[in-house]
């Protein structure tokens, strides 16, 4: 039997193919009185992913957290276009923003530890618009990972880390969405799990066409994946450009791959 995947015609509306866009224009953002972000800025276009580089603390959870709406910035915009329709990101709530089609497999995964595989997966499918694709949406689910069809009924904090990172994916792609959101995926992973997980997504980006903003501090994993890159210094974005341009960027070198003047 031929599973047909919801991802195929996730962006198809009324006969046509949605345009997706993101921007996030001079975004600042607090923790109190310790600034978290100052002034970033950053694009992602329709079928992109885009990587956003840096160690830990410097920002990248927190720029994640305000496209989701689960922070306030201080000051700037992030305004999401879907087929021409312009969407303040920063005056709606997180709810809202999921109903948007905006989906996120967030650092540290995030499951329902005494809940079966299949349980977290149709908590995924919350969404309004993805609740009469959940049939579609979990036979796809299985198809794309086959160990949790292997394990749907097992609980889901008694998997491991890879199988449980494998969950979280597919929880957030029940929800149909149109921008995927993945912080920190590689977390807690051994690297033979690490580089699995990315091809995964790999895999589901070019199958799909899924536009995809992930948060990594694996420069080599990211950039099997990313179509652009941003580095974020201290809240900051400190240079952004294609794969290419990034590999011979002298603070790649410097920070990313151990390559010293």
């Amino acid at each position: 039997m031929v599973i047909r995947s919801p991802l195929s015609v996730i962006h198809k509306y009324r006969g046509h193919i949605l345009a997706i866009k993101l921007t996030i224009t001079d975004i600042a953002a607090s923790y109190g009185a310790v600034r978290a972000l100052h002034s970033v800025s950053l694009n992602i276009e329709q079928g992109q992913t885009v990587t956003l580089l840096g160690t830990n603390g410097n920002g990248k959870s927190t720029l994640m957290k305000c496209v989701m709406g689960m922070v306030r910035p201080t000051q700037g915009s992030a305004s999401l276009e879907i087929d021409g329709q312009q969407y303040d990101l920063t005056k709606l709530s997180t709810q809202e923003i999921v109903n948007l089609g905006v989906a996120m497999v967030p650092e540290g995964r995030r499951l329902f530890p005494k809940l079966t595989v299949e349980e977290n997966l149709l908590l995924g499918a919350y969404r309004e618009q993805a609740r009469p694709q959940i049939s579609e949406n979990l036979a796809f689910a299985y198809e794309a990972f086959p160990v949790l069809l292997e394990r749907r009924k097992q609980l889901a904090g008694s998997m491991s880390g890879g199988q449980q990172q494998m969950l979280a994916i597919a929880r957030a792609l029940m929800s149909s969405p149109k921008l995927l959101l993945v912080d920190e995926p590689s977390v807690g992973l051994s690297p033979l799990l690490v580089s699995q997980t990315i091809t995964k997504l790999k895999e589901l980006k070019d199958r799909y066409g899924l536009t995809v903003l992930m948060a990594e501090q694996n420069f080599n994993q990211a950039m099997r994946i990313a179509d652009y890159g941003y580095i974020i210094v201290h809240g900051e974005i400190v240079f952004h450009s294609n794969v290419e341009e990034l590999r011979e960027n002298e603070l790649v070198k410097s920070f990313y791959l151990g390559v010293s003047h």
